[in-house]
């Protein structure tokens, strides 16, 4: 007896719909490894139909009032809180995540982050109106830019997809999102519940590969194009985006510096950056993986982090007791995997290193010590379930090692020392500092990067402001 599989459809203009030419591209639950669902393979038709679809739909969305595009965003918020159970179900099948941690981690701050952006599409600031010129009168209009094509990754697919069309949607915009070929159902499910509150047009998913990213970035219509992804894609879509002056938006990677100084509390330390550092797999560009120790207290640091990996348990999503599941394809696993192959002589597993079980994609939480600045695993994203652990002796060079890296997304400083941990957060070259504590995020504070992690902020006001356009109107005050 076969299963049969499950559907999944592109939703353009209010319609869900096969791909125009009826390919499709097999699902996988990274749990189990074995195929649950199809989903539309989209070519340039199907691109052309979403685009169509988000154009006509622009100028009626646009002249909507701030009132109005609360609403329904308040709506999208309460129907997703109201099917919550479904969500969760639909993105661990789509990741392998742990239901409850799911339910707990993901869902309330997603429904928040649209309730946020709700609230700030009333609050559009901009200079006062005013006489800068005898005679004439200044106002600043902020408008919203146009159609956005929006590509999600596949490590967080619900709350990606929530920080790409909350904030656009609530400025005025119409969106175009693509999820990411292997997580394709939650989004899919969203388009469902969305169906309900917004006109046709105004929100479309797009299912599809590289090419079908490729082809809405390059597409005529979208004013912008806004990605979170790995460093190479988003040089790409900047590239794409180049040839019609496309506004770009770019979430990428990271290679977070932890920097533990040697008056931290250690067991507090060690705890947090532990579950900071394995939560999701480390599929999380912010993830705390790359630690920097003071060397008086490195040796206890490693030895107690270790003991945290060996504690940590990886599991199917149904387990109660497991901090993570697996990693998201096979790719993903054999990458892993290979920075650990490959390390050099002189570094050191002290936990993990190894895969977990024969079904699915899992990898165990791995500790690497004894690593030199111009490692591999030092200088290149893993994006797994893997924590480095350099030796420092004093402040100038753990900034050194810190600030080392070509990305430049998120860090944290651990210490007692308050003059030093501002000095830390002020020469730390990365978008958010965190002090004593790593990875929460709030709607209010922006989260993005510098350097090769991108540039544009998602969450926060900053993220909102990234969604519109700024033009000045001048009258004469004569008539």
């Amino acid at each position: 007896m076969t299963t049969e599989l499950r559907r999944l459809r592109n939703y353009i203009g209010g319609e869900f719909k096969d791909a125009a030419d009826g390919r499709t591209t097999e699902v996988v639950n990274p749990a189990t490894g074995e195929v649950y669902a199809t989903a539309p393979l989209s070519g340039q038709a199907d691109v052309d139909a979403a685009m169509a679809a988000a154009a006509a739909a622009f100028p009626g969305w646009r002249d909507t009032t701030p009132a109005e595009r609360q609403k329904a965003l308040l709506k999208i918020a309460d129907a997703f809180e109201a099917r919550a159970d479904e969500l969760v179900a639909a993105e661990s099948e789509n990741t392998g995540k742990p239901l409850g941690l799911t339910a707990s981690e993901e869902l309330p701050p997603m429904v928040d982050q649209i309730r946020f952006f709700a609230g700030a599409a009333r609050l559009l600031e901009g200079r006062s109106a005013g006489e800068y010129m005898e005679g004439m009168t200044s106002i600043i209009r902020r408008e919203p830019v146009g159609v956005c094509a929006q590509v999600a990754p596949w490590n967080y697919p619900m709350m990606m997809a929530v920080w790409k069309f909350a904030p656009a949607i609530a400025a005025g915009n119409t969106v175009v999102l693509k999820p990411s070929d292997t997580t394709p159902a939650s989004t899919v499910l969203m388009a469902e519940i969305i169906d309900s509150v917004l006109p046709k047009g105004v929100f479309n998913v797009v299912c599809g590969d590289r090419e079908t990213g490729k082809a809405m970035v390059e597409h005529s219509t979208p004013a912008m194009a806004s990605i979170t992804g790995s460093v190479r894609a988003g040089m790409q879509v900047a590239e794409s985006a180049s040839k019609d002056v496309k506004r770009v938006h770019l979430e990428l990677g990271g290679k977070a510096p932890v920097v533990v100084f040697e008056d931290a509390d250690i067991p507090k330390a060690v705890e947090d950056i532990a579950v900071a550092g394995y939560f999701n797999a480390g599929q999380d560009c912010t993830a705390a993986t790359r630690v920097l120790v003071h060397e008086s207290i490195h040796d206890e640091f490693v030895a107690a982090l270790a003991k945290a990996a060996t504690d940590t348990k990886t599991g199917q999503p149904d387990d109660e007791d497991v901090l993570y599941g697996p990693l998201n394809n096979p790719n993903q696993l054999k990458q892993v995997a290979g920075f650990i192959e490959r390390l050099p002589a002189h570094a050191k597993v002290e936990a993990g290193g190894h895969q977990v079980g024969e079904k699915g994609y899992f990898y165990a939480p791995t500790v690497v010590s004894g690593l030199k600045q111009d490692d591999e695993i030092i200088q290149n994203e893993v994006f797994g379930p893997v924590i480095t652990v350099q030796s420092f002796t004093d402040e100038a060079q753990a900034l050194e090692y810190a600030n080392g890296v070509e990305f430049a997304l998120a860090s944290s400083v651990w210490t007692k020392d308050h003059g030093r941990a501002m000095r830390m957060s002020k020469n730390l070259d990365f978008g958010c500092v965190w002090i004593n504590t790593h990875i929460p995020l709030v709607a209010e504070m922006p989260h993005g990067g510098f350097k090769k992690s991108g540039y544009g902020k998602d969450l926060s006001a900053y993220g909102f402001e990234d969604y519109t356009r700024i033009k000045h109107v001048m009258t004469s005050l004569d008539g």
